[in-house]
């Protein structure tokens, strides 16, 4: 059998496959999982809802890390009033992959005004790097896989205003970059801000923490989101700034995008 080396680690050919059958696995599991859940759930709580972004800059769900180039977004979500699959798939504008998660949610608690909700996901994130097979370098992609759990409190206010709290946790089953995260957030949402002809402004501000490893580092941010009525298309910016942190990476992270969203709700007869 044959291996690759990156730095003082080495990679078995056999990765290319074992990943290609952990997705079927676990996109056949989605399919399963949304099947019995169409079974399980009232007609009225089905629904299948997401987003497609395209960005100049992609950045992560920890918002201080990013793709550093253009790329384009699929949040998808499956599931009924409780249970929900949301798979997150995020390429590169060039076509290469950068992460797919496959998220399953369980919903604990949910009315007009408080949330809790819990969630658990496989991650593997795409990095390109140089290897050296049988003495010769090449370049080629290594999936790093993760696992990763979440608590995610949500409290609304008022019908514009909500606070929010978050945690989540990962850490690497076979990685080569970092391998353990604690990512704590404090989030807020003013929503549907009225501008003018139907003009909206939504502002999500955030502050949070951040442990990879043996660093750690505090930052801020906000998204402000303008939509038009009920058109599907709206438009995004992102800023993030570091506070104080010892984790590599840049003090300013930013992008502009545009986003489609779409919902549809299914019954079974």
């Amino acid at each position: 059998m044959g291996t690759a080396t990156v730095g003082s680690k080495e990679v078995s050919f056999l990765d290319n496959q074992l990943l290609k059958s952990m997705v079927f696995c676990l996109l056949s599991f989605a399919l399963i999982f949304v099947n019995s859940i169409s079974h399980a759930q009232e007609p009225e709580n089905r629904q299948l809802s997401g987003t497609i972004t395209a960005t100049n800059n992609g950045v992560s769900i920890i918002p201080s890390f990013s793709l550093g180039r253009p790329a384009v977004f699929f949040d998808l979500s499956m599931g009924g009033k409780r249970l929900s699959f949301d798979p997150m798939l995020r390429f590169g504008m060039d076509g290469k992959p950068w992460t797919f998660i496959f998220w399953g949610r369980y919903k604990v608690i949910k009315n007009k005004r408080f949330s809790l909700s819990l969630g658990g996901h496989p991650a593997f994130l795409f990095q390109e790097n140089k290897i050296r097979v049988n003495g010769k370098e090449e370049k080629a992609f290594i999936a790093n896989r993760y696992l990763a759990g979440e608590l995610n409190l949500n409290y609304k206010m008022t019908n514009r205003f909500s606070l929010g709290f978050y945690y989540l946790r990962g850490s690497g089953i076979q990685v080569i970059a970092a391998k353990d995260s604690d990512f704590l957030a404090l989030n807020g949402a003013i929503s549907d801000l009225n501008l003018i002809n139907e003009w909206s402004l939504t502002v999500n501000p955030q502050v949070f923490f951040l442990q990879v490893d043996e660093n750690s580092g505090y930052y801020a941010n906000s998204a402000l989101t303008l939509k038009h009525g009920a058109m599907p298309f709206q438009l995004q910016t992102f800023l993030n700034q570091k506070i104080k942190s010892t984790i590599p990476g840049n003090d300013l992270v930013w992008n502009v995008s545009l986003l489609y969203k779409f919902e549809n709700r299914y019954a079974q007869k």
